[in-house]
């Protein structure tokens, strides 16, 4: 649990559940992520087997995308509460 808590992590994983990306590809979806922080947590979630590496291009293994799922009620969550902010 500790490295889901990581900045940026959960933003990695939730990028990758559309299919794999090259390092570069991701690094411009996570707009303001530096390059050594993006390697640092690709390597943590790919030893962590929830990312897995083909050259340079990084996907979900089915670990990750279970992981991937089980966090969808915290996202539906998250979605509910952030319109509900905006409506204040």
């Amino acid at each position: 649990m500790d490295l889901l808590g990581r900045r940026w992590a959960l933003r990695i994983l939730w990028e990758l559940e559309g299919g794999p990306l090259r390092a570069l590809e991701l690094k411009e979806r996570c707009d303001q992520m530096s390059s050594s922080v993006l390697y640092q947590r690709l390597k943590e979630l790919t030893d962590a087997r929830l990312v897995q590496q083909d050259g340079d291009v990084f996907g979900l293994t089915p670990l990750g995308r279970e992981l991937r799922g089980a966090l969808e009620p915290l996202d539906g969550w998250a979605r509910r509460w952030a319109k509900g902010a905006s409506s204040r």
